[in-house]
Formats: C-alpha cells, sequence, structure tokens
C-alpha cells in the first residue's frame, strides 16, 4: 500500500506546482498584474456609472503633497469604449478573471484534500504494517479494529476521484492560457505594425486632444475650497505673497510684500522651497509706494495700487521700471471703499484664466463692489459690471473664470458667501466653508496656474486647493 501512497503523493505534489505556478504566471502572462487581487492588497478597479450628456469632473489642484486630485465620471460611450481592440483586451480581461477565480478554487481544494491526504498516509501505513505481521491469523477484536481503520479510508476514493477532475480542469485552464497568450500576442503584433511616424501622428494627436480637453477643464464652479496649508510664517500681521501666473512651470519664483501702505520693497525669491527657507532672494525698490495687499504678478510684472490715489503701476522686475500707469475713474482710495479688515484695500487686483481684474468701489454705485476687465498692457477699463454687493461687508475677494467669488468676513468662522457672475451680469449667494485658521485674513487671491488661493493670514502664508465642478458636452467628439 506504500506504493499507492508514493503515486499519490507525487500527483498532489505535481498538481500543487501546477496551480502555483498558473496562480503566480496567469497575471504576469498577460500584463495584469495591477488588476488581480493578492493577498494583503487592495487594489482594484471601479467602474462608475457615467451619463450620457458629457464628462463631469470634481478637480482640485493639488494635494498637500503635491499630487493632483481628480475625480470623474466619464460618458459610456467614450472613445476608448468603441475601440476594437479595447474591446478584445476587456473580453480578455473578463477571461483571465475568469482563470483566475478558477485557479483559487482549485488551490484552495487542492490544499484541503492534500491534508486530508497527508493524515491518512499515518493510518495506513500502520494497517500495511499491521496485516504483514498478522501472518493469516487475526483475532475477532483485531479484525474489528482493522474494519473500522478501513471504513476512515473510505472517503479517500472521492478524493482521488476529485483529483481526476481537476487534472482535467487544469488540462483546460493550460489550454485557455495558451489561447489568451496566442490573442495578446496578436494585439501586441497589430499595435506593434504601426512604424514611428505614423505613432508620433498619434502622440501629437493626443496632445492635442488633451491640450483641448485642458482647456475646457480650465473653467468651473466653485464647490469647495481645502483645508489651508501653512507655507510659512514671516513678516507682519498683513501683507501679500504670490507666484506669476503666466510663468511657464519651470517657473516657481515668489515675490513677497510685507505691509499694507507706504511700502516699496519687494523680495523676489527664486524658489517656493527658497521662500521657505528664506534664502537666495533679490530685492526690488520700488518708484512709487503701494497702498493695500491687493497686488498681483501677471506675465512678469507687478500691478499694484499707489499710495493715497487711484493709480494702477505696472511695474516691470526685469527691466526695473513703471511701464505704465493709469488713474482708475471714480475708484475710491485712501480706506475709503476698503474691506471690512480696512488696510488701505480700496482696489484689489486680480488674475484668473481670462486674464487682470481690479475689484473696486465708485461714490456713484454707492460703496458697491465693482468689477472691471483691465487691459493688462494700457491699463485702460475694457468693461465694468456693478454686484450690488457692498464692499464693505465683504471680507476679501477673488476671481475664478470671471466669477467673482466673495467671502463674508476676514475674521474666524468666514466662507464664501457671494458669487457673481460676469458672463451672464447674474449673481447668487453661496455657502461654501472656508477654514481661516489664523483668524485675520488680508489677502486672499486665486492662482489659476496652479488652480490654488494664496492668502496671508496673520502673518502666516497660507495656500487653499480649490475644488471646481465641470459638466463638459463630449457631443460630436472622435
Amino acid at each position: 500500500m506504500s506504493v499507492p501512497l508514493l503515486k499519490i503523493g507525487a500527483v498532489l505534489s505535481t498538481m500543487a506546482m501546477v496551480t502555483n505556478w498558473m496562480s503566480q504566471t496567469l497575471p504576469s502572462l498577460v500584463g495584469l498584474n495591477n488588476t488581480v487581487s493578492r493577498a494583503g492588497s487592495s487594489e482594484k478597479i471601479t467602474l462608475f456609472q457615467s451619463p450620457e450628456e458629457g464628462w463631469q469632473l470634481y478637480t482640485s489642484a493639488q494635494a498637500p503633497d503635491g499630487k493632483c486630485i481628480c475625480t470623474a465620471v466619464i460618458p459610456a460611450q467614450s472613445t476608448c469604449a468603441r475601440d476594437g481592440r479595447s474591446r478584445e483586451l476587456r473580453q480578455l480581461m473578463e477571461k483571465v478573471q475568469n482563470v483566475s477565480q478558477s485557479m483559487e478554487v482549485l488551490e484552495l481544494r487542492t490544499y484541503r484534500d492534500l491534508q486530508y491526504v497527508r493524515s491518512m498516509e499515518t493510518l495506513m501505513r500502520s494497517l500495511d504494517a499491521r496485516l504483514r505481521a498478522a501472518d493469516g491469523s487475526v483475532s475477532a477484536k483485531s479484525f474489528q479494529e482493522l474494519k473500522d481503520r478501513m471504513t476512515e479510508l473510505l472517503p479517500l476514493s472521492s478524493v482521488l476521484e476529485q483529483y481526476k477532475a481537476d487534472t482535467r480542469t487544469i488540462v483546460r485552464l493550460r489550454e485557455e492560457v495558451r489561447n489568451l497568450s496566442g490573442n495578446l500576442a496578436a494585439i501586441q503584433e497589430e499595435m506593434g505594425a504601426y512604424g514611428y511616424e505614423d505613432l508620433q501622428q498619434r502622440v501629437m494627436a493626443l496632445e492635442a486632444r488633451l491640450h483641448a480637453c485642458a482647456q475646457k477643464l480650465g473653467c468651473g464652479k466653485l464647490t469647495g475650497v481645502s483645508n489651508p496649508i501653512t507655507i510659512r510664517a514671516m513678516g507682519s500681521r498683513f501683507g501679500s505673497w504670490m507666484t506669476d501666473t503666466m510663468a511657464p512651470s519651470a517657473d516657481s519664483r515668489v515675490w513677497y510684500m510685507d505691509g499694507y501702505y507706504k511700502g516699496r520693497r519687494v523680495l523676489e525669491f527664486r524658489t517656493l522651497g527658497d521662500f521657505i527657507k528664506g534664502q537666495n532672494f533679490i530685492q526690488h525698490l520700488l518708484p512709487q509706494p503701494w497702498a493695500g495687499t491687493g497686488h498681483v504678478v501677471y506675465n512678469g510684472s507687478l500691478f499694484y495700487n499707489k499710495y493715497q490715489s487711484n493709480v494702477v503701476v505696472k511695474y516691470h522686475f526685469r527691466s526695473r521700471s513703471v511701464l505704465v500707469q493709469r488713474s482708475l475713474p471714480g475708484a475710491g482710495y485712501n480706506n475709503t471703499f476698503p474691506y471690512s479688515w480696512g488696510g488701505f484695500s480700496d482696489m484689489d487686483f486680480m488674475v484668473d484664466e481670462s486674464g487682470l481684474w481690479a475689484v473696486y468701489t465708485t461714490n456713484q454705485n454707492a460703496g458697491n463692489i465693482v468689477v472691471s476687465r483691465l487691459d493688462p498692457h494700457t491699463l485702460e477699463v475694457v468693461r465694468s459690471w456693478d454686484t450690488g454687493y457692498p464692499k464693505r461687508s465683504a471680507g476679501e475677494a477673488f476671481m475664478i473664470c470671471g466669477v467673482l467669488y466673495v467671502t463674508n468676513s476676514h475674521l474666524a468662522g468666514a466662507k464664501v458667501y457671494f458669487a457673481y457672475f460676469t458672463n451672464t451680469s447674474s449673481y447668487e449667494y453661496t455657502d461654501v466653508p472656508f477654514h481661516n485658521q489664523y483668524s485675520h485674513i488680508s489677502m486672499l487671491d486665486y492662482n489659476p496656474r496652479e488652480r490654488a488661493l494664496y492668502t496671508w493670514n496673520n502673518g502666516h502664508q497660507v495656500l487653499y486647493n480649490v475644488t471646481l465642478f465641470h459638466v463638459i458636452s463630449t457631443a460630436g467628439d472622435p
């Protein structure tokens, strides 16, 4: 009886090796290691039901670690869904998942039955030894004991039958793996049939579509403001800091202006890291002092309000000279119509995806906020809107995609309370929470390049990420 046991052990060992090989090799064979569950892993693909009218995206600029956050619900009838190779790959993925599930069941069953057979091996050897020692004479008691032991071995026959069936399953799975390999090789050969120039054209076309998509994603409605990210604590209670909204991504210079009136010193840090460490900076001395904290850097120039006037000054950093300055008609100044915190914040300059803006108030509109588009070259007013919102009741304001968002306070408990849409000359009241960590905001500006809010909060330089809601029609997309 020991010889059959050795054969059974050999079969079990072989099957365990085969199942182990297939469970480890199959995912890598079809290139789906990242989509197959592993022990101790929670990797998975989640498919969302998607609307038919277009892409809906909730996006944020950056997480604290610098990664972009984007949650998308994508139309079911997308370009990839209509591609033949994509459908074929999905079908192969489904087959691989089925094979993987079969292998998991087979492996569990093999392990269970192997433990059972090993426990029976000792019993069978004991019976074999006792039968050989009996030498033809067995007492009734011994015979009954042998009979009881043999009864315990009866389930072994069903286990062996199951192994026969499992052997046939392995043969079938091996054939499926061979077919999957052939299909994947054919797809790889087809995809590799394109020449370099053809692939380059495809890449260029894809880049063009991505650029068009990025343009569409550039604007959306504000739906959330993140928790504050404190960059540094530097300077007095009031001031402003910013980056150039038009600079390329490789240009990460930071400009720093401490104080809210009669200041002339602007510090230019080479990178954000240098700003955090307080190193590698140069100093610009403005020819005229500033008022307020509503300055902005746009395309290499600083736009600010000249102290004790309603004059807008455009100072060019590279040439260290004033390129143009112009009065803003009717604009209040010198704490006539400031934000609720005062600080000579009569005039506030902003940049969003569509260009340069000025937020201020005139006597003619009874202290309500006026939004004006400015020509960045001449500083002439292109068009103005009267929002109807009293400026002294506003904590701060910022522009995103042609929409002016206003906070209801500069103190703790502030929220984004009011939105004015310049494209429709309409407004609505909002309720977007805004965590004012240091309880006194004296500067708040949106940077469209980084999709972030820059704030000066009681001597702290702080960033907030924003979440925008987009609905993008895909009608007519190829």
